[in-house]
């Protein structure tokens, strides 16, 4: 891979990924200034707030703004508060705010509540009470006040933000107890619609910056295509392939030829015999003709992964953790793979082909996705370390799919979301984690709300997850390494299936076939549609299974 185009995958990864959370910002505070539809406000539902002291208190309110706003914003204020409150018993109510430091004198020794905890939905009010027993001076006659209303019926305010510390007081307007008040707040910000157009404009212009280098590095690194496939059955192997007979000196065992350690040979069929033991030094070999994949089993998208044998017991403990420099990567291949995804699908739409360099870079991540899968996580088939690289290499497990000259403009706008929902719900039950969500129903004030009050704290809809089939069959298989040494065979051949059919799904999804993946478990670490690698020899049989059965000599009883 050339270095050039990796930075510039790289720098375009980044540079999209601050654009989308730029954008992400963008959308929440365009959202947030379209619900100001309250005289510019955003408000809050009227709620009940009832105590039997005095006054009620905010904790305090801590605000840094700058005085002076920069000249080149068209708003005079960074925000501004509304308060909106009815005395419940009609009496005249009094609703301030003033310096946190004034109004802990004007409260001093006097009996007043302190909300210490407000929840909105569903509303849910904690206060502390601090004892006194002095009786308030009039409200209204306080000069503190930095904005204050007084008064029968409903009393606003509203209050530019200021810096500072200040605290919002609500009481009789006579000081009495107890106080019993319908309050609703709200907030406003002018500066919310030049922070959206901020946002929205620098998100835009990252990924205009971000998208054409990502394409730029991933045609780059795709540009010179993937290895030749492997030939049909009958056909000769070009010397110098990945695995081919150079790969290896002659008579030397192929990496895969013996199998899981300690484990029975691979059954005869579906996996093919090879023509020959050792390849020929001539520089080809030829590769078994007989079984030959049939139209209905052959599938373009391949995947392939073989068992080594002695396999460290313990190792795959911590392959998860060995392979978090693969991680890393796959995180930037995967975005580039989205992106890239994307970008095809235009392509398909507008001239009915798959870019050839765009397909050579998505097939390639699938393929390192799959061969770190294959070691860490989803097989755990090797103790072979992946490679760095998208290209085909001789690793024992491989992804490959044919190119399509040809794709349909139409199926482009609805397999990867519509088609494909049968595939997925039957991919997700294997290879997702399973999870529960649920919510209990509470009466509250006069209404149910999904939710309940679980130690003090609203808990709304409870979700609870598990392990997938594939990760709960690789933790069996692990543990089987573990204590007997042994990697059953059969669960390898299935873990294999359930990642093939998975790979299927994940090709068609990501515009790469027009063919609807089968629905069909295809087990056994071969794909039916896939010949053989150059030289590979299936596990020997034992002799024992070879001998033909004995014979009985003619007119001799059949055994009951």
């Amino acid at each position: 891979m050339k270095p050039g185009r990796i930075v510039m995958l790289v720098l375009g990864t980044l540079a999209a990924l601050m654009g989308l959370g730029l954008l992400t910002g963008a959308g929440f505070v365009g959202w947030v200034n379209f619900q100001q539809r309250d005289n510019g406000y955003l408000t809050t539902p009227t709620e009940r707030y009832d105590v039997a002291t005095r006054a009620i208190t905010s904790p305090g309110l801590d605000v840094l703004v700058d005085e002076e706003l920069p000249d080149v914003l068209p708003v005079d204020s960074a925000g501004r508060l509304l308060l909106r409150g009815t005395a419940a018993s009609g009496k005249q109510i009094f609703i301030g705010i003033g310096p946190q430091e004034d109004v802990a004198r004007y409260l001093d020794n006097v009996r007043h509540s302190e909300i210490t905890k407000l929840d909105s939905y569903p509303f849910r009010v904690e206060y502390r009470e601090v004892p006194g027993n002095a009786e308030p001076a009039d409200p209204g006659a306080q000069p503190f006040w930095s904005t204050s209303a007084q008064g029968t019926g409903t009393q606003q305010i509203e209050w530019d933000l200021r810096s500072g510390r200040w605290s919002v007081v609500v009481m009789n307007a006579d000081g009495a107890a107890p106080v019993s008040v319908d309050l609703q707040a709200g907030v406003r910000s002018d500066l919310l619609w030049p922070v959206f157009i901020g946002l929205l404009i620098g998100g835009i212009a990252l990924l205009a910056v971000g998208v054409p280098l990502i394409v730029a590095g991933a045609a780059g690194l795709g540009r010179h295509g993937p290895p030749p496939h492997y030939p049909a059955a009958g056909h000769m192997e070009p010397a110098g392939v990945p695995g081919g007979p150079e790969a290896r000196a002659p008579g030397a065992a192929t990496p895969y030829s013996t199998g899981p350690s300690a484990a029975a040979p691979y059954p005869a069929a579906p996996y093919p015999t090879a023509a020959a033991a050792i390849p020929p030094a001539g520089g080809r070999t030829p590769l078994p003709t007989d079984p030959q994949p049939s139209d209905t089993s052959r599938y373009p998208v391949r995947l392939n992964g073989y068992l080594d044998p002695g396999l460290s017991r313990g190792m795959w403990l911590i392959k998860w953790f060995l392979a978090i420099p693969h991680y890393i990567v796959l995180f930037f291949l995967w975005f580039a793979f989205f992106v890239t995804t994307i970008v095809a699908g235009f392509a398909i739409l507008f001239t009915g082909r798959y870019p050839r360099s765009l397909f050579n870079f998505n097939v390639g991540v699938l393929r390192w996705n799959w061969r770190v899968a294959f070691y860490a996580y989803a097989a755990i088939g090797t103790d072979r370390y992946p490679p760095f690289t998208l290209a085909r290499t001789d690793y024992p497990a491989d992804f490959d799919v044919e190119y399509p000259e040809h794709l349909s403009r139409g199926l482009v706008l609805i397999k990867w979301w519509l088609l494909v929902l049968p595939q997925l719900l039957i991919v997700s039950a294997f290879s997702g984690a399973a999870s529960t969500w649920g919510s209990r129903r509470t009466w509250v004030d006069g209404r149910w709300v999904d939710g309940t009050w679980v130690d003090g704290t609203w808990v709304g809809y409870q979700g609870g997850g598990g392990i997938s089939l594939i990760g709960l069959l690789v933790i069996v298989a692990g543990f089987s390494l573990l204590f007997t040494g042994r990697f059953g065979r059969r669960l390898f051949d299935l873990l294999i299936g359930l990642n093939r059919w998975t790979h299927r799904v994940i090709a068609y999804v990501a515009l790469m076939r027009d063919e609807y993946p089968p629905f069909r478990l295809d087990m056994g670490p071969m794909d039916p549609a896939e010949a053989p690698p150059a030289g590979y020899l299936p596990p020997p049989v034992p002799a024992s299974q070879t001998e033909p059965p004995p014979t009985e000599p003619p007119g001799a009883p059949r055994q009951p």
